[in-house]
């Protein structure tokens, strides 16, 4: 009795042991309980298998092999492998261990299975599972209505940073913080400083955002200020804060993307190439001057219905009609395409040579953490992706405080639990314009 004692207490540690990998981490809970041809437990060890393995593009490096490390606690002589049931040798031997390396490059997206077949003294299998799957980019976007923003607002993009560290923003700046006279030119360089700074130490993008300010606009020669189309006062804005850039022609938005790439360069910032239009109020002619530009992305394409609460009452009601009404296609479900020259709310034969990225995820003024969640549960469920998809959020620093701050948290905090750098999903946070990288237009 007490030799069948100390035998059970030697099985039961071999089993203790099987699972941990070589550094002593858990193995994968994707991991299926072993079957034997014995009722001893496995001798296996096994590290180097992840749970999600992304699928590459221009943009992201894809993870296309698979190295095993099965170490030996035991007299094994051979470990076989298969993948989906297709025989893929046997793994090599030495210095205590088994190790190889499957290449998965053209495995396609979904769930795939690895068995390892054991063979010592008993034979026995052990299968391990994991997700095959494109990348699903999270962006988070900045547009900034004013020529300034609050130090303690300052503050909050850089603590989003300091508690998320694998996080990049798009900042869309205004150029009217460097026309604006109420802005010092001390303070104007000091923007400029923590823009690039922001840039260089977490790989944040500086973007393009526009308000037809008439402090810009009138600077810009040959192009006037508007006054109206207004998107919230009846008798039309002096300042042209709330005028649609949908107002000034082609031309005269080429004008002024051109003046504002000028300003960008002079302050060190270089020239943006992407855009988000105040109000979200691009239409054709605003897109194809982007595009003439040089621009390679947009998220002016908006989720309408998400601010229809709090916008279809407010003020004369213009900015929920105008994008009902011109981004009537857009909602949840939305993804990058390039826009068509007659219908920019949708692909189409006559593309725009700009890729839009709809704004799905709305901004923090408009949606609450729980609404944000679940647009990104919408396009996200857990599965693997079939191709890469985009999540779009963001706020507006001008009017950003602790409440839209713990909603923003929040939402990051559910995102994170996701990350393909944790090898817990697909996600990859990214910036704006190298979706252009991602997304390709077709060719017509």
């Amino acid at each position: 009795m007490k030799n069948a004692m100390i035998v059970y207490v030697i099985l039961y540690c071999q089993f203790l042991l099987a699972s941990f990998d070589a550094s002593g981490t858990p193995v994968s809970v994707n991991k299926q309980a072993p079957s034997s041809t014995t009722s001893a437990p496995p001798l296996l060890r096994v590290s180097g298998i992840r749970n999600w393995y992304l699928i590459g593009n221009a943009l992201t490096p894809g993870n296309d092999t698979v190295t095993l490390r099965v170490a030996q606690a035991g007299h094994l002589r051979a470990v076989q492998v298969r993948l989906d049931d297709q025989p893929k040798g046997n793994l090599s031997q030495a210095a205590g261990a088994f190790t190889g390396t499957i290449d998965i490059a053209g495995l396609a997206p979904g769930k795939h299975a690895i068995q390892l077949i054991a063979e010592g003294s008993s034979k026995f299998t052990q299968d391990y599972f994991f997700q095959r799957s494109h990348p699903f980019y999270a962006l988070l976007t900045t547009d900034w209505d004013t020529s300034d923003s609050r130090n303690s607002v300052l503050e909050l993009h850089e603590n989003l940073h300091k508690v998320h560290p694998s996080l990049k923003m798009t900042h869309f700046l205004g150029p009217y913080t460097f026309t604006d006279r109420k802005v010092s030119p001390a303070r104007q360089a000091y923007l400029a400083k923590w823009m690039i700074r922001l840039r260089e130490s977490f790989q944040d993008e500086i973007g393009l955002h526009i308000h037809p300010y008439c402090n810009f606009v009138n600077s810009v020669r040959g192009v006037h200020c508007r006054f109206k189309p207004s998107d919230t006062f009846r008798r039309g804005d002096s300042t042209g804060y709330t005028v649609l850039n949908s107002a000034y022609s082609e031309a005269e938005f080429l004008r002024l993307l051109q003046a504002a790439d000028a300003l960008f360069v002079a302050h060190g910032l270089g020239k943006p190439t992407s855009f988000r239009s105040g109000s979200w109020a691009a239409g054709a002619q605003t897109l194809k001057a982007l595009a003439a530009d040089g621009f390679v992305a947009d998220s002016s394409a908006n989720n309408w219905a998400r601010i229809r609460e709090e916008s279809k009452n407010d003020g004369n009601g213009v900015l929920y009609r105008w994008n009902r009404q011109h981004w009537k296609a857009i909602n949840d479900h939305s993804q990058p395409y390039f826009p068509d020259q007659f219908e920019p709310m949708s692909d189409g034969i006559y593309t725009i040579p700009l890729l839009e990225v709809p704004d799905n995820g709305s901004l923090v003024d408009y949606v609450t953490s729980n609404e944000m969640i679940s647009i990104f549960s919408a396009n996200w469920q857990g599965q693997s992706l079939a191709k890469p998809a985009t999540y779009v959020f963001g706020f507006h620093p001008v009017s950003y405080n602790i409440t839209f701050h713990k909603r923003i948290e929040r939402t990051l905090n559910y995102i994170d639990r996701f990350l393909a750098l944790n090898d817990d999903g697909p996600v990859v946070y990214e910036t704006l314009s190298h979706m252009a990288r991602v997304f390709r237009a077709p060719p017509h």
